[in-house]
């Protein structure tokens, strides 16, 4: 028997290495190495040039750097093979891994080191069987898993040791620490199906059980602390590089939810998890699932309950849906992309062993439920008994075979020449034919030939059995968010469709199949997210700002108590969830309410939602029904809030569709905020009344002045308000047990008021209030009697207090008295005043807010020269002026025509000629129609240069502007006109 025999049982496979200079360097170099280390049965096997070991080893010096330094490195082990055979010495060294943990005078740093060594050495002997083909891939693959699995359980019984000495846990048999411990390690994925290729991370999973007969944990000891901190150390023995290497890479992200939970689970958590919400990938992951480290009784028993969870015995649509979810996790699917040589990903690529093996899963998850024999862990050995079941023809079972053996075998080369964690083929011919010259294949012509028969194979087996199943995908392409790790074809795809941060969204994406939140806890609700996943995703993408409307949505979907109905009405629906996009996309402020209060969605289930809007009684029904719930003071000011933020979102619903107008919108706001008001007066009086008492034959009123006085509200404003009471005697007192003075007590109420409204609760803050427009403003009194109000605007109030007077409107309070006020303001409205001096004071008036408010855009639709100030003030300058001459149009019958654009339809030519008239008008339906808009969709001052795409488009859209540019453009003309027609009336001139 010549050498080559004696090593591997048969000549080894011829590799191709044609540079015989080079070749005969590495055989001199390995030649002095064995003589320098005293190894003279392989330095006689060297000395032979004819033999064919002595070609083999020179070979792989030559292609792979890695291997050469290993054969150099353990020479002396070479010796041993020689003596004893490869496969023995391999074996040797694993059973030797194994012991390394018995060890107790063994310090962490000689551990990590002598795992390190050991494990080097057999990958080196574990190639060299590999690459001589005198080892099948299954014996491969199992000594590499063999090694991993050893050198793991080492790890394991030494750390459980080490933690007994520290005091933190407690062993009862130290010489078999891992015996009845609780302990259970998973190996998933090739280390359980001992198919470890050989550069592969193990991926484990770990658990803990708090009830274990042989591990107890020390009094005061927190044990998922305790075990995380094990798990942490584990980590660190088996992959952390030192001067000696590593041993495995140690990858845990396959437990229960991993951005979620510890390194280590309670075994009662994790069983709860997979029962309740245990994904599709999962269910695949576990065929694999295999004891191979610690308590292995406890993970046999663990796996036992977990059956249910993996292997279902009826196969129903969610079971399809499941299959059909794994198949998605593969990023190079049917139809899409090429095969290839150079380049071309081995695991992943088309063709690849992941179809290999998902070929195999796929069918164990859809028959393994009824067939207990199709639960086997190892892919060859499965496509075996797919065929004995007649699941497949034998054809099949022995092409896929083939392909999977071969495919193998060049992953393993790829990585033996550096070591590298990699599946990708090289793309160019000089590396590619080193990988071809390993598999014993002549050229890259030869290889190509070869690699390309067996990936149409697959490619053909695998798209066969997914012919008829649909993919989840989208208009980018197929979107996968299972698995342990981004695909990268699903981050290509979402970046194609306007995802800026594509692995950000992808871990977001990712969370909702785990539960998390209590919309999706349910498998029916995950269900009906994952069908609406691709257009969800394109929906958010096609209003722009795709990455920040997703993370709104994931706000959204944290808030929900159930997702069933949301999600059904928007699969139902896709109107719904385009509106729902364009509200997360381009309306801030509406995507807020919606964020903070998600069942506000239920108010636009209503089939006649967008036909109609609720008249003032149904309005105020509901809010009364609503109000009438709170049962102390705070709970009446928080349902004020709740019912505010859902009406205001209802109707910027209705004005972002189209279905309401902003005019429309401007007084639907109004006349909510005056029940509000009233709700609000009615609470704090009953408050003030149960400590203060009534004050006999006094009355109140609020008066609402600005844009609510004259029903133009927005979305942001504020409410300038005043409060006016009538008592007949001003020395009389409440008679409550804190008696107080009519103006002591209406100021009371002033204040409460002003914090029922404006006080931040956990329900926000129902309206921004301003008092300043009373008489005298700061320095006055919060509450004015009626008499001092009107005697303060006869005698001393300024030109632009009678111009706010214009807009001013009694809300809620006592009917008698807020009549009392309308007659009095109209009486005030009317009183003649000089004419030229009404101009210079509002000339003066606008001159200085230009001065001191100047508008730095002209999106600035207020204070802009010839914007809606100067419409404004030219409306209240013809009621202070022209109204009290019965002019234009102007009578005491239209007093109640609070609203420039109610006044600007009322002038006639006497006042203002036609156009003028038209162009003020028109300019101010679109200053309205836009800043109702930002107003609605955003807090923030409007920029078209950072304001979401959306908004812009929203704004282009509801002008009939082809884009903002051009809406610039019309707004200037706008602006230039009316500031003309203002100088018209009020000249600007300084004296």
């Amino acid at each position: 028997m010549n050498a080559s025999e004696k090593w591997f049982g048969k000549p080894p496979a011829h590799l191709f290495f044609a540079n015989t200079q080079m070749l005969d360097e590495a055989k001199a170099t390995l030649l002095s190495a064995a003589r320098s280390a005293g190894a003279e049965k392989l330095a006689a096997c060297i000395d032979n040039k004819d033999d064919a070991l002595t070609d083999f080893l020179a070979k792989i010096m030559c292609l792979s750097p890695f291997l050469r330094s290993g054969i150099l490195t353990f020479v002396e082990g070479l010796e041993a093979v020689c003596e004893h055979g490869l496969n023995n010495r391999i074996q040797s060294l694993v059973d030797d891994a194994l012991q390394l943990g018995n060890s107790p005078d063994l310090s962490e740093a000689e551990l990590m080191s002598s795992l390190r060594v050991l494990k080097h050495e057999a990958h080196i002997l574990i190639a060299l069987g590999d690459l001589a083909q005198s080892n099948s891939v299954a014996t491969t693959t199992h000594f590499l898993s063999q090694l991993a699995e050893n050198c793991l359980s080492s790890a394991v019984n030494w750390l459980l040791r080490s933690t007994a000495e520290s005091g933190k846990i407690e062993i009862a048999d130290l010489q078999n620490p891992s015996k009845d411990c609780g302990l259970v390690i998973l190996g998933m994925g090739k280390l359980g199906g001992r198919e470890l290729n050989y550069s592969s991370d193990i991926d484990i999973v770990i658990y803990f059980d708090l009830n274990a007969k042989n591990m107890k944990f020390a009094e005061g000891q927190d044990a998922t602390e305790v075990m995380s901190r094990f798990v942490r150390r584990l980590v660190r023995i088996m992959q952390e590089r030192t001067g000696d290497g590593y041993v495995f890479r140690t990858d845990l992200r396959l437990r229960p939810d991993p951005g979620a939970t510890p390194l280590a689970v309670n075994v009662d958590a994790a069983l709860h998890y997979y029962e309740s919400r245990g994904q599709n990938w999962e269910r695949a992951a576990f065929i694999k699932a295999r004891p191979v480290a610690g308590d292995h009784q406890a993970a046999l028993s663990f796996l036992n309950e977990l059956k249910p969870f993996i292997w279902r015995k009826y196969l129903d649509y969610a079971a399809i849906s499941d299959v059909q979810s794994i198949k998605r996790q593969i990023h190079a699917h049917k139809g899409h992309g090429k095969i290839t040589v150079h380049g071309h990903n081995l695991k992943l690529g088309r063709g690849g062993i992941r179809e290999v093996e998902f070929f195999v899963q796929t069918q164990q998850l859809i028959a393994g439920g009824r067939a207990e024999s199709l639960r086997h862990r190892e892919t060859v050995e499965m496509l075996n008994r797919l065929a004995e079941e007649h699941w497949i023809d034998v054809s099949v079972r022995d092409e896929m075979s083939a392909a999977y053996s071969f495919l193998r075998r060049a992953e393993h080369a790829v990585q033996m020449v550096a070591d590298e964690q990699t599946h990708d083929l090289p793309k160019d011919d000089e590396e590619l034919a080193v990988i071809a010259g390993l598999l014993g294949l002549e050229d890259v012509a030869a290889f190509s030939t070869e690699l390309m028969k067996h990936l149409k194979i697959v490619e053909k087996h695998f798209g066969d059995l997914f012919e008829d199943e649909q993919t989840l995908s989208g208009p980018a392409g197929n979107l996968v968010f299972t698995g342990g790790d981004p695909d990268p074809d699903t981050l290509n795809n979402l970046s194609a469709m306007g995802f800026e941060r594509a692995i950000d969204i992808w871990n977001i994406v990712r969370t909702w199949h785990f539960g998390r939140y209590r919309a999706l806890s349910s498998a029916k609700a995950r269900e009906q997210l994952t069908a609406l996943l691709p257009s969800l995703l394109d929906s958010f993408a096609q209003f722009g700002q795709a990455d920040e409307t997703l993370i709104k949505f994931d706000k959204l979907l944290a808030g929900l108590p159930a997702g069933m109905q949301l999600f059904s009405m928007l699969n139902s629906n896709r109107q719904l969830l385009g509106l729902m996009s364009k509200i997360l996309s381009s309306a801030p402020r509406l995507a807020n309410i919606v964020t903070a209060r998600p069942l506000i969605f239920d108010g636009m289930l209503e089939p006649a939602f967008f036909e109609r809007m609720p008249d003032h009684s149904e309005l105020q029904e509901r809010l009364n029904f609503f109000v009438g719930e709170g049962r102390v003071y705070e709970d009446v000011l928080d349902r004020l809030r709740i019912f505010a933020a859902e009406q205001r979102f209802l109707i910027g619903v209705r004005m972002l569709t189209g279905s309401i107008d902003p005019q429309t919108t401007a007084k639907a706001l109004s006349a909510l905020a005056d029940m509000l008001l009233e709700k609000a007066l009615i609470a704090v009086t009953e408050e003030v009344e149960a400590k203060h008492g009534v004050i006999e034959g006094a009355s109140m009123c609020l008066v609402a002045l600005g844009k609510l006085g004259s029903r133009e509200m927005t979305a942001g404003s504020d409410v300038d308000l005043i409060l006016i009471y009538d008592a007949p005697d001003a020395l009389a007192e409440s008679d409550g047990q804190k008696p107080l003075t009519p103006s002591q007590y209406f100021a009371r109420v002033t204040q409460r008021l002003i914090a029922a409204l404006s006080a931040p609760t956990a329900e926000g803050v129902l309206y921004d209030v301003d008092f300043r427009l009373r008489p005298s403003g700061n320095k006055g009194p919060l509450a004015t009697s009626l008499k001092a109000f009107s005697r303060y605007q006869r005698e001393d109030a300024w030109t632009w207090e009678h111009m706010a007077l214009t807009r001013a409107r009694p809300v809620c309070g006592d009917p008698t008295l807020m009549e009392k006020f309308a007659d009095e303001r109209n009486e005030i409205i009317c009183i003649n005043r000089e004419r030229e001096q009404i101009v210079a004071d509002i000339a003066s008036m606008r001159l200085r807010l230009e001065k001191e408010k100047p508008a730095k855009s002209i999106w600035n639709l207020k204070m802009v020269p010839g914007g809606i100030v100067d419409i404004e003030f030219l409306t209240q300058y013809w009621m202070l002026t022209d109204l009290p001459n019965c002019k234009a149009g102007l009578t005491n019958r239209n007093l109640n025509a609070h609203g420039a654009g109610d006044i600007l339809r009322l002038l006639n030519e006497e006042i203002i000629a036609e156009n003028d008239r038209k162009e003020l008008i028109e300019a101010l339906d679109i200053y309205s129609k836009i800043s109702q808009l930002i107003a609605l969709c955003s807090a923030e001052k409007f920029d078209p240069q950072s304001a979401p795409k959306g908004l812009v488009e929203e704004l282009c859209a509801a002008t009939n502007m082809p884009d903002i540019i051009q809406l610039e453009a019309h707004l200037q003309e706008h602006s230039h006109a009316v500031r003309s027609i203002f100088e018209q009336y009020i000249s600007l001139e300084q004296p």
